[in-house]
């Protein structure tokens, strides 16, 4: 017996590219701001502007579209932090890449927090797929800290046995716990401590 060949995916027209686009930034904005478990497909649809229809021939489940908006989030989140952190190379860097982080959560006095530890919260348990995906952009986010740490031990503001990846790791978990105390209080004055401590400790490093 003959087994039919997978469908060809068709691409899609720029009509139908645009509706797309629009349908993820509208479910993205909601998703940040009141949850993914709070955000029905209804709610997706009133704020694209999208018919039922145009939905569903884009994705076939709201998992999908979780999926769809992680992508996107990642995307920005991981463009951010490659311009913050790519030419960083000292301490006084990594206080600057902290201040700025500080200061754009200051804006909305720490609600949402971060946009992947957010949906890594609501969706890591099950969606293996979402999973995954946010495994790897957290992966890429502390690559670029671990970048930066390096050049600063290159430089020798650390010294040669520093254990760049640990304190990259180490980093990170600072920023994400510091987001979430930061929204859970409405102020950012736990996160900008939760970062300091994490830095304060880079810093006993260097002076060794």
């Amino acid at each position: 017996m003959a087994v039919a060949a997978d469908p060809i995916p068709t691409r899609l027209t720029a009509r139908g590219a645009a509706t797309r686009e629009r349908i993820v930034n509208a479910a993205a904005e909601l998703m940040y701001t009141r949850g993914v478990g709070a955000t029905t497909l209804d709610d997706v649809l009133a704020a694209s502007g999208a018919s039922k229809s145009q939905l569903y021939r884009h994705f076939a489940t709201k998992d999908e579209i979780v999926r769809a908006v992680i992508e996107l989030m990642g995307e920005r989140v991981i463009r951010r932090e490659r311009e913050a952190l790519g030419d960083v190379s000292t301490l006084a860097g990594l206080r600057r890449w902290r201040d700025a982080l500080v200061q754009n959560n200051a804006l909305q006095h720490g609600a949402y927090g971060c946009a992947l530890g957010s949906f890594a919260s609501e969706v890591a348990d099950h969606d293996d797929v979402a999973r995954t995906r946010l495994l790897a952009l957290f992966a890429e986010w502390r690559e670029l800290l671990a970048a930066a740490i390096r050049r600063l031990q290159e430089r020798g503001g650390l010294p040669p046995d520093a254990p760049v990846d640990d304190l990259a790791t180490g980093l990170l978990a600072a920023l994400q716990g510091g987001y979430m105390l930061a929204q859970t209080a409405r102020d950012v004055a736990p996160m900008a401590t939760s970062i300091d401590m994490a830095l304060t400790h880079l810093e006993s490093l260097a002076s060794r």
